[in-house]
């Protein structure tokens, strides 16, 4: 990745936070709002000055174009798409972090899209348009997504894909979070889930619905999603009866990303030529 990819520190909140939404793919639903705890923690000015704002890209010579489709709620949602050369009924849905679907989170689905080959790649747009260049913005949008939305969309780009698809989804931090959660919403569809340093479901009835196994990406030196949160993530996949692989890297919280001073090449690449390893296998 190109840019600045923040922590993601959660904490739960007590009791659950249920939210409704109609036609869901899933027998239940999620019973703790990421988006809201996430926004919560956006709201500490100490944590907002730790970011710097993302250096001004622009994608040149796109090979992707922007989609529109309906959504549950009965409005439509936006995504870049990178088409395969041939027909196939495999998808990618690629899901960015707090700046929103800017030129980085494009070129990082281009390059899955290449390095995949035979999947239609879909990056989402969970602001609706909306992109940040300074954290102040990143911050007020984040705070207005709903975890509603959110899923709205997903199954909105699920329904989108076809009536029987093979769906894998990626996603960094904030993105990792929705990772898991739109590979729980693909239900059946589901083939392979990807999160990097998100905070994951702690639900274990709402894994239960989960058929794509999980590789998960994570930072022993990450103070916001830590080993312990990881270690219960593990059990509880298995208390789930679900598949799951954690790669734990030496490393801080958003290593991948280019732009991070903590940057770490080595553990990047690696992270990433694990990834669509997985990915290849599980969409072939």
């Amino acid at each position: 990745m190109k840019k600045k990819i923040i922590s993601f520190a959660v904490v739960l909140l007590s009791g659950s936070m249920v939210f409704a939404q109609e036609k869901m793919n899933c027998c239940t639903k999620p019973t703790a709002d990421v988006t809201t705890q996430f926004a919560m923690l956006t709201g500490n000015k100490n944590f907002q000055m730790k970011h710097e704002n993302p250096l001004p890209f622009t994608l040149e010579n796109q090979k992707g174009k922007m989609v529109t489709f309906k959504t549950l709620d009965g409005k439509t949602g936006k995504a870049y798409e990178i088409k395969a050369a041939k027909k196939t009924d495999n998808y990618l849905l690629v899901i960015h972090e707090w700046w929103g679907l800017n030129d980085y989170i494009k070129q990082e689905a281009e390059r899955l899209a290449t390095e995949l080959g035979n999947v239609n790649v879909l990056a989402l747009d969970l602001y609706d348009g909306k992109i940040a260049t300074e954290r102040e913005k990143a911050v007020e949008y984040v705070q207005s997504v709903t975890a509603k939305r959110g899923i709205a969309i997903i199954n909105g780009a699920i329904a989108y894909a076809g009536k029987d698809p093979d769906i894998a989804t990626i996603g960094w931090c904030f993105g990792g979070a929705w990772s898991l959660q739109a590979a729980i919403e693909a239900g059946s569809k589901g083939e392979a889930a990807v999160i990097y340093y998100g905070m994951p479901e702690r639900d274990v009835e709402r894994l239960k619905n989960l058929k794509a196994p999980v590789l998960g990406v994570f930072a022993k030196q990450d103070n916001s999603i830590t080993p312990e949160i990881v270690q219960e993530f593990e059990q509880k996949m298995k208390q789930a009866d679900k598949e799951v692989t954690i790669k734990m890297y030496d490393a801080v919280h958003a290593f991948a990303n280019p732009s991070n001073p903590k940057y770490d090449k080595q553990a990047a690449e690696d992270a990433h030529n694990l990834a669509v390893e997985f990915l290849k296998k599980h969409l072939d």
